[in-house]
Order: C-alpha cells, then structure tokens, then sequence
C-alpha cells in the first residue's frame, strides 16, 4: 500500500497553527495511508501560543501525526524583522526546514515499502517563501488560508492590480475610490485595504506571496462552500490552481491546553456561568489573538456593554508596547484599563448578513486622528444583534446548521478533503 507523507508549515501564530494542526488531523483521521508532520518554527509570537504547541505531545494527537519543533533563531534575528518579519522568519528557518525534510526522503529511500513518501507541503499564506523547498524536493506544494476565500480572492486581484494595471496601492490609503474586487459581493472602499497593502515597506512581501499563490498545486482554505459561495465561484473562474474549501476548522474535543491550573479553573468558571445563562443571550467580544484597544477605545465598549444591558463575556487584552512586534498580552487587573466601578456594576446586571455593520472605516495602525468608535454607535450594533426577532440571527442559526452538515459524510467540505487527499496519493 502506497503511504504518502505531508508537511505542514505554519505561521507561528495561534490561529495559524491551530488551524494547520486541525487540518492536519482531518486528513490522516480521514485516510490511513496519510501521515502529517507540522513544523513548528520558533520563536513564536507569544507566550499563549508556546504553551499550546508544548502540549501537542503524541500522546495527545492521533497516530501519524507529529509536531516537530525547529530550533528557535537568535532574539536579534526576529526582533528587527519589521514589517516584513513573516517573510524573514521563514528565510531565516527555511535550513532548519531542510534537514528536516532531508530525513524523510532519507527514511522513505532506505525502506520504500514500509516509510511513508514525500507527498508534499503545505505552506501557510504568509510564509510561502517556503515554497522553493518544494521545488528542491521535487514535490508539489499547496497553500492554506485560515483567512477566507474572500480575502484569497483580494489578494490576487490587488496583486493584478499593481503589475498590470500598475496602480499605486499605498495611494488609495486617502482615496475615495472603490474598488470591484470579483470575490466579493459589495464594493470595497478602497481606503479601506489591508494595512499591508496601504504601507510601503509591507507591500512588497503582499505582493510576492500574491505571485507565489497561482504557482501552487492547489488552495487549500478554512471555509465552507455555503458561506462564502460567491467568492469560491469567482476563484474557479481565474487561471489559479484549484480550491479546496475544507472548512470551518475547529477544535470540537477537550477543553483547552496545558496553561496552568489557575487558567483550567478560569476555564471551568467561564463554561460554568455560560451553562447558566439563557439560549442565545450572552454577548461574546472576542477580536483574535491580535486584536486590542487603546484605554480611550476600551471605555467606550464598555459603555455600551453597560448601557446595552446583554450579559457578556469579553475577551480583553493589552496592546503590545509602541514598536514591538508581538501580540496583545493578558490583562493582570481589569480596573486598570476598565471605567471606574465598571466591574461593580456590571456584574449587577461581513456582507453575507451575518453580522451588524458599526463602524467600517476604522483602523487604529493608519489612523492620524486617533478615531474612536462611540459607545452609541457599538449600543446600535449590539441591539440589532441580540434582537431575538432580526434577520441576522435567523441567518446565523441557518449557516451554523450548514457549517456542520458540511463536515458531514457528502457535505460540500467532506467531498472537497476527499478530492484533496485523492490529490496527495496522486504525488
């Protein structure tokens, strides 16, 4: 029996790697004849993200799945990386990368019957420079999203955008031009662009992993056929390789990581409480391992969370220092970002229609004015959301039901990891 051996390659970051492993456990679950290897390039970007990958031990993940942590480069290799720190974190591991692989090939020439073959990668979109490895091997490689076909969409276009209409993206930052991209349903503000693609010194790593995605053998994306239809339909009809919606990626089993026994109890707390609240009635702020706020930002959601009167549970993190690239860190007191009395009193009480529109042209990393989204504007929001009544959360009850039949024995994402595994055997 032909064994195939697939490489995974993430960006070392929490929903990046998440994902890859996942994804990863999907598919050798799915078919015996698959084996996985997820690198772990090191440093990671936060201390949360170390703890979750130290747990991934084999007694943890299913058999023929590993994790394999690379040596971690010098502090002075990542912490001046800039803008540009995802594509020189991969150059600067792709050695480590190398010898890696080297033993598989290795193993598989020395016992063809019974080692698994190299098959071939799968590269995260922000570090496809990975990419030449493949091409060393000999092996085809394939890109994964966890960002959506839309926004695989978006890059290609802005990427035909520069080079052949040769238009100058970091201009549209003040531009009043909108922009028909083919993934998406509305127009888009052009003003309104990643922030990668509005400054200068990013845009040049944007662009190259933009060229490198049509050179894969495939695209691989944490998405489901029935949520983003629109935008897979417009990357099918482009000379691109083929897409595999393998989506939505979760984590469905155990409760968390090996973070400490003060946080497994936080854990239990938070599903405690949760278990105790009404169907469909808490409000939950969560905005990616990534996302914070200014002090000033802070009180007004807090406002409006008060004002709102939902029951809530919020995921409040400390922006990093001005400067340095890392995450948001945890909060060690909330009275010390939140309103006066704030927690006092409060323990007295997209496109596709699946959510509420507040404020789309904020950004803090561009801003010169230092905007900030009002409490009544995030009350308005809140409102429309929780109305038991609204079209939003009928749509959202109806695409919930659909993200599970997708994973489903002949759902849209069963078939298409189907497809993609009979791709890798093909290798």
């Amino acid at each position: 029996m032909k064994k195939a051996e697939v490489v995974f390659i993430p960006l070392p970051a929490m929903g990046h790697i998440i994902a890859a492993v996942e994804l990863a456990k999907l598919i050798v679950e799915r078919d015996d004849r698959v084996s996985a290897s997820v690198l772990m390039m090191n440093p990671p970007l936060d201390s949360t993200t170390t703890k979750y990958t130290e747990s991934l031990t084999a007694s943890t993940l299913p058999n023929r799945l590993r994790v394999v942590h690379l040596p971690s480069l010098e502090h002075t290799a990542v912490s001046n990386m800039a803008a540009s720190w995802m594509a020189s974190l991969a150059e600067a591991q792709k050695p480590h990368v190398k010898e890696f692989v080297s033993k598989i090939k290795a193993q598989s020439e020395l016992s063809p019957h019974d080692s698994p073959q190299l098959a071939g990668f799968v590269v995260d979109t922000f570090v496809l420079g990975m990419n030449d490895l493949a091409g060393e091997f000999g092996v085809p490689w394939y890109v994964f999203s966890a960002s959506g076909a839309a926004f695989i969409g978006s890059m290609l276009y802005l990427q035909t955008l520069h080079d052949e209409v040769k238009g100058d993206l970091p201009e549209l930052k003040d531009s009043d031009a909108e922009l028909e991209i083919p993934s998406l349903v509305n127009r888009l503000p052009a003003k309104l662009l990643p922030s990668m693609v509005l400054k200068r010194e990013s845009l040049a790593s944007f662009l190259g992993a933009a060229r490198r995605l049509k050179h894969a053998r495939g695209i691989l994306i944490n998405t489901f056929e029935e949520l983003e239809s629109h935008a897979i339909k417009s990357l099918s009809k482009g000379e691109i390789p083929p897409v595999y919606p393998v989506g939505p990626i979760v984590r469905c089993k155990g409760n968390s990581y090996d973070v400490g026994s003060s946080q497994i109890n936080d854990y239990k707390d938070i599903m405690q409480w949760l278990d105790d609240q009404l169907p469909c009635s808490v409000v939950f702020l969560c905005f990616g391992s990534w996302g914070s706020f200014s002090a000033d930002q802070v009180k007004e959601i807090a406002d409006a969370l008060e004002q709102c009167g939902h029951r809530f549970l919020w995921c409040l993190r400390k922006p990093p220092c001005k400067g340095k690239i890392e995450s948001p860190s945890d909060c060690a007191d909330f009275q010390e970002i939140l309103p006066e009395e704030f927690l006092d009193r409060s323990a007295k009480i997209g496109k596709v229609g699946l959510a509420v529109e507040i404020k789309m042209d904020y950004r803090k990393d561009l801003s010169k004015d230092g905007i900030i989204v009002s409490s009544e504007d995030i009350q308005r929001g809140l409102k429309l959301l929780m109305d038991p009544e609204s079209e939003i959360r009928k749509k959202v009850k109806e695409m919930s039901q659909l993200s599970r039949k997708a994973l489903m024995e002949d759902g849209s994402s069963y078939s298409a990891l189907a497809h993609l595994i009979e791709d890798i055997m093909g290798n």
